[in-house]
C-alpha cells in the first residue's frame, strides 16, 4: 500500500463499521487547526453517501472533492470515535430530530480536526431523504471534555 499521503509517523487501525464492512486506516497525532470563522457543510443520503460539500470540508478533509462526492461520510471516521457516538447520531437523525455533539474526523493524511457538528434531517412530503451537517469551530475546553468521554466510552 502507498502511504505517500500520510504525514508524521502513522499507526495502521482496522476500522468495523455498522453495516459489518472493514477498513484500514493509517493516523498520525497531528492535529489540523479549524479554521476560525469558517463551517464545514456537507450533505449525505439516507444511506451515509456524501452528495455535496463545500470548500472548508475539502480543505479540513485532505480529500479532493471528487474523491469525497459518491463516499460514505464514514471515510472520515477516526478510530478514536466509539461506535455509540455514532449510533446516537444516526438513531437520532432517522428518528426526524436534530443531533449535535463534538466529532473527531481522520484526514486524509492520516491526521485528525476536530468540529462542533450539527445533524439535522432533510425532510420532503414528511419523509426523510438525506442528512446535512454544519460543522464548526469547537472550543478546547469541549474538545478536552469529548477527548476524555471518548476514552472512557472505547475502555481506555
Amino acid at each position: 500500500m502507498n502511504l505517500d499521503h500520510i504525514s508524521g509517523d502513522p499507526v495502521e487501525h482496522v476500522l468495523t463499521h455498522a453495516d459489518g464492512t472493514r477498513r484500514r486506516v493509517y493516523v498520525t497525532s497531528i492535529e489540523k487547526p479549524y479554521p476560525h470563522g469558517k463551517l464545514i457543510v456537507s450533505r449525505t443520503d439516507t444511506a451515509g453517501i456524501i452528495t455535496q460539500c463545500n470548500q472548508s470540508f475539502v480543505d479540513m478533509s485532505g480529500y479532493a472533492r471528487e474523491e469525497l462526492i459518491g463516499q460514505p461520510h464514514s471515510l472520515l471516521r477516526h478510530p478514536g470515535m466509539p461506535a455509540a457516538a455514532f449510533r446516537d447520531l444516526w438513531d437520532t437523525v432517522k428518528a426526524g430530530h436534530q443531533w449535535h455533539g463534538y466529532v473527531k474526523n481522520l484526514r486524509k493524511d492520516g491526521g485528525h480536526y476536530w468540529v462542533h457538528a450539527a445533524v439535522v434531517p432533510n425532510i420532503r412530503n414528511g419523509e426523510i431523504v438525506g442528512y446535512t451537517s454544519v460543522r464548526r469551530e469547537p472550543s478546547r475546553e469541549h474538545v478536552a471534555a469529548a477527548e476524555l468521554q471518548y476514552r472512557e466510552m472505547n475502555g481506555q
